[in-house]
């Protein structure tokens, strides 16, 4: 079975860590990381392919609600699947963030032991 290759994109460095060892230790996920909208649009436009995003929805340069749009808008794209990670957990947040397009909405803090299942769950949803 191939790695499933995921893109996490987060201003915070110690967060973008957490996210990837946590991942890293299902053993068949590959991360690659960008520290913000615009560096994870220019990883995807210098041709990277993850299979699912994650992004962070408060970013200083390009938050995730725009680099999602950004993405949509990159027709090869538009088949990923993307999901927000915040700490906004109001109910009206999230149905904002779903009708934007993401597929789901990981509440921060996450539990970093069933990320990489619940990850594998959303995308063999997808």
């Amino acid at each position: 079975m191939p790695p499933l290759n995921v893109l996490y994109v987060d201003d915070d460095p110690d967060i973008r860590e957490l996210v990837s060892l946590s991942l890293e230790l299902d053993g068949a996920i590959q991360v690659s990381t960008a520290s913000g909208g615009r560096d994870a649009l220019a990883q995807l436009d210098a041709g990277l392919k993850p299979d699912i995003i994650l992004t962070d929805v408060m970013m200083p340069d390009v938050d995730g609600p725009t680099t999602l749009a950004a993405i949509r808008e990159r027709g090869h794209l538009d088949a990923v699947p993307v999901v927000f990670l915040t700490a906004r957990a109001l109910e009206s947040e999230r149905k904002r963030f779903l009708a934007m397009g993401a597929m789901a909405v990981i509440i921060k803090p996450f539990d970093p032991t069933t990320l990489a299942a619940q990850v594998r769950r959303l995308h063999a949803q997808a």
